[in-house]
Protein backbone atom coordinates (compact mmCIF):
# COMPACT_ATOMS: atom_id res chain seq x y z
CA UNK A 1 0.00 0.00 0.00
CA UNK A 2 1.46 3.34 -0.99
CA UNK A 3 1.77 6.28 1.38
CA UNK A 4 -1.02 8.11 -0.41
CA UNK A 5 -3.42 5.17 -0.16
CA UNK A 6 -2.61 4.83 3.54
CA UNK A 7 -3.32 8.55 4.03
CA UNK A 8 -6.66 8.28 2.21
CA UNK A 9 -7.67 5.16 4.14
CA UNK A 10 -6.77 6.84 7.45
CA UNK A 11 -8.77 9.95 6.49
CA UNK A 12 -11.83 7.87 5.64
CA UNK A 13 -11.44 5.84 8.84
CA UNK A 14 -11.16 8.91 11.06
CA UNK A 15 -14.13 10.51 9.30
CA UNK A 16 -16.23 7.39 9.83
CA UNK A 17 -15.31 7.29 13.54
CA UNK A 18 -16.14 10.98 14.02
CA UNK A 19 -19.48 10.64 12.19
CA UNK A 20 -20.40 7.57 14.23
CA UNK A 21 -19.55 9.46 17.41
CA UNK A 22 -21.69 12.43 16.40
CA UNK A 23 -24.63 10.21 15.50
CA UNK A 24 -24.30 8.40 18.82
CA UNK A 25 -24.13 11.69 20.71
CA UNK A 26 -27.25 13.00 18.94
CA UNK A 27 -29.22 9.82 19.71
CA UNK A 28 -28.11 9.86 23.36
CA UNK A 29 -29.01 13.55 23.71
CA UNK A 30 -32.39 12.96 22.05
CA UNK A 31 -33.26 10.28 24.59
CA UNK A 32 -32.17 12.58 27.42
CA UNK A 33 -34.26 15.51 26.14
CA UNK A 34 -37.33 13.28 25.65
CA UNK A 35 -36.96 12.01 29.21
CA UNK A 36 -36.65 15.59 30.54
CA UNK A 37 -39.70 16.66 28.54
CA UNK A 38 -41.73 13.73 29.86
CA UNK A 39 -40.71 14.64 33.43
CA UNK A 40 -41.75 18.27 32.90
CA UNK A 41 -45.08 17.28 31.36
CA UNK A 42 -45.70 14.86 34.23
CA UNK A 43 -45.06 17.73 36.65
CA UNK A 44 -47.74 19.80 34.91
CA UNK A 45 -45.44 22.16 33.01
CA UNK A 46 -46.75 22.77 29.50
CA UNK A 47 -45.17 24.23 26.40
CA UNK A 48 -45.98 27.80 25.42
CA UNK A 49 -46.93 26.54 21.97
CA UNK A 50 -49.58 24.24 23.47
CA UNK A 51 -52.83 25.90 22.36
CA UNK A 52 -55.10 23.37 24.07
CA UNK A 53 -53.73 24.16 27.51
CA UNK A 54 -54.65 27.85 27.64
CA UNK A 55 -54.04 29.28 31.07
CA UNK A 56 -52.13 26.19 32.17
CA UNK A 57 -48.71 27.65 31.52
CA UNK A 58 -46.91 29.73 34.12
CA UNK A 59 -46.60 32.76 31.84
CA UNK A 60 -50.30 33.15 30.95
CA UNK A 61 -51.64 36.65 31.42
CA UNK A 62 -48.29 38.17 32.29
CA UNK A 63 -48.36 40.51 29.29
CA UNK A 64 -44.92 39.35 28.26
CA UNK A 65 -45.93 38.01 24.87
CA UNK A 66 -43.59 38.61 21.97
CA UNK A 67 -44.78 39.66 18.52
Amino acid sequence: MSAHALYVAAAYGITAIVLAGLIGWILFDQRTRKRELADLEAAGVRRRSDKAGTGASTGAGSGASKP
